[in-house]
């Protein structure tokens, strides 16, 4: 299974590393182009520490009813900054919201690009998100082979999410569970 990250980097970037490192953890981290050109210090200690990094659009607008000239430009101007940050992996797409229509798919599809959704999002939840015992026993009671996690760490407001990651990983390890890039996913 994948534990993935949406949004960022932010300055909370080196407390998230922290928390993977001591985990012995590599997750994939779903950036936004225009924090990345903020933060490029922060998205370069994400890659140095061998995580992998994935485009979440320039702006985190809402992909839908956009021209592709729109579409274009969001997506290559973001790839453009994570490779920026010494990123040379494949980078998988992962639209905000969820959100896609028309001129979307037709250019990823036109450019080959995998997008990248989820099976759990327990912050979508908010009976869920306001602890993060809550969110930790949401996914370790509904994990299942292949699945893939996105919790969103990079914000102040989201420290309950933040406090989750090592009850799930320790958790979801005592289950058997291994944990794996979304691309090492992708190869199974």
């Amino acid at each position: 299974m994948a534990l993935t990250f949406d949004d960022g980097p932010t300055k909370k970037t080196d407390e998230i590393l922290s928390i993977l490192s001591d985990l012995n953890l590599k997750a994939t981290f779903f950036v936004i182009g225009g924090d990345l050109e903020e933060n490029m210090i922060e998205g370069k200690k994400i890659v140095v520490a061998g995580h992998e990094l994935g485009n979440h659009t320039y702006s985190h607008d809402r992909m839908v009813l956009k021209s592709i000239d729109f579409v274009q430009h969001e997506i290559e101007k973001t790839d453009s900054l994570i490779k920026e940050a010494g990123y040379h992996g494949d980078i998988h797409f992962r639209p905000p919201y969820g959100k896609k229509l028309f001129m979307l798919p037709y250019y990823l599809k036109q450019h080959n690009r995998k997008t990248i959704m989820w099976d759990l999002e327990p912050e979508s939840y908010p009976e869920v998100a306001n602890s993060s015992e809550n969110i930790t026993k949401y996914v370790l009671e509904n994990t299942k082979p292949g699945s893939i996690i996105l919790l969103h760490v990079m914000f102040e407001s989201r420290n309950e999410s933040v406090k989750s990651i090592e009850g799930i990983v320790t958790g979801l390890r005592q289950q058997g569970y291994t944990f794996k890039t979304v691309s090492e996913l992708l190869e199974n």
